[in-house]
């Protein structure tokens, strides 16, 4: 039986979850939220994170069920991700791991997202679209690695959602993404959208550029 301990901060999310074999045992979460239209700026994010990740470490592992000295690895999001936020978690994480002298691991950010979803799906071998807010990308596993046959060559869908919703106007909370789906479902007028592939290569800069005039010259549309 193996307990581990996860640190998550590549950007305004924060997380730290408590695995045994597998299961989780508990995953609180903190998300930066910040005001309608605007966007996280790296420093601000990593004052937030560093003012709740005491109390969401305490939450983690109340919720586990688990002490400190319970937990037989550690691990914290190594990159990609913002600069800022990356290095409060990560010192956060190796100052546990001196002082509870537990072994401390380096995770990729973007493996993270697809071993996840392994677990979650319980797939084997699987071709993955990987879809976050700095990434878009088509991935699987060849010749023990992760090899990137297709990705986005400017913009990545996340960051065109996050975009899109600042020209929306709609709130962080709980994320741009979500609050663009629950209006989308309210919506009755369907509007095509263009998007540019190139091979297994994706474009979403010109899909952006559209939906943006598309919200500047259509003033009564069926998002409002």
């Amino acid at each position: 039986m193996v307990i581990s301990l996860g640190f998550e901060g590549s950007a305004n999310k924060l997380g730290i979850g408590v695995v045994r074999d597998g299961h989780v045992l508990s995953n609180p979460r903190l998300t930066y939220i910040t005001p309608i239209g605007e966007g996280f700026e790296p420093r601000k994010t990593a004052q937030h994170h560093r003012t709740h990740i005491h109390a969401l470490l305490s939450r983690a592992l109340k919720e586990a069920g688990v002490r400190g000295e319970d937990v037989d690895v550690m691990a914290y999001t190594k990159g990609p991700g913002m600069g800022a936020p990356l290095v409060s978690v990560a010192v956060v994480a190796r100052t546990l791991a001196q002082l509870w002298d537990k072994p401390l691991i380096g995770v990729n950010h973007c493996i993270a997202h697809i071993e996840m979803g392994r677990q979650v799906t319980g797939a084997k071998n699987p071709t993955v679209l990987y879809v976050s807010g700095g990434n878009t990308q088509v991935i699987a596993y060849s010749h023990r690695r992760y090899r990137i046959f297709g990705e986005t060559l400017d913009i990545a869908v996340g960051n065109c959602l996050d975009r899109f919703a600042r020209v929306l106007q709609l709130s962080n909370d709980p994320s741009p993404g979500y609050n663009i789906e629950q209006l989308a479902k309210k919506g009755h007028k369907f509007v095509a959208l263009p998007y540019v592939i190139k091979g297994m290569d994706l474009s979403f800069s010109g899909l952006l550029s559209f939906i943006e005039r598309y919200r500047t010259d259509e003033v009564e549309v069926t998002w409002r």
